[in-house]
């Protein structure tokens, strides 16, 4: 039997959980700094050891309302194919094991926003959604705005 291990988040009181092996660091939310013109999901950039990163709001993403900013909130830093990302969530909860009879893909067809998400682990009395760092990246409208202003800035 396989298991893959996931970093778990919340946003808008529901889980997710995105590969370990995608997720560089942690962090709290600190240092932002706000760019003008940048689509409205992105909330400006952070620098993690010395790099600048975008700075991109589940919340907006998920369900087009904005994280209440506060010290509460993280950062997920996720390298993707493209780039490095910071994803702003209301908690990382912990890093836990899902074993592969416990995903059920999603099939969501005709809603190609949404094929970032490609699982939800059925666990006891939790269901987690599993996203796709990449192909959350590549379904953001407006994401080429953000590596030409990103690599304006380095």
């Amino acid at each position: 039997m396989m298991a893959s291990k996931f970093i778990i988040f919340n946003t808008n009181n529901d889980e997710y959980g995105l590969p370990i092996e995608k997720v560089t660091s942690i962090e709290k939310m600190e240092g932002l700094n706000t760019i003008p013109e940048m689509p409205g999901y992105m909330k400006g950039v952070v620098k993690v050891r010395g790099e600048l990163i975008p700075v991109l709001d589940t919340k907006q993403i998920f369900y087009r309302k904005d994280s209440v900013t506060g010290a509460d909130l993280k950062l997920i830093v996720i390298q993707t194919d493209q780039l490095h990302v910071a994803l702003i969530v209301e908690e990382a909860k912990e890093i836990l094991e899902i074993q592969e009879e416990d995903l059920k893909s999603i099939n969501m067809g005709v809603l190609k926003p949404s094929s970032y998400f490609t699982a939800v682990a059925s666990l006891e009395n939790r269901l987690i959604t599993i996203v796709d760092p990449n192909e959350l990246i590549n379904n953001l409208d407006e994401i080429e705005v953000i590596k030409e202003g990103m690599s304006s800035y380095l």
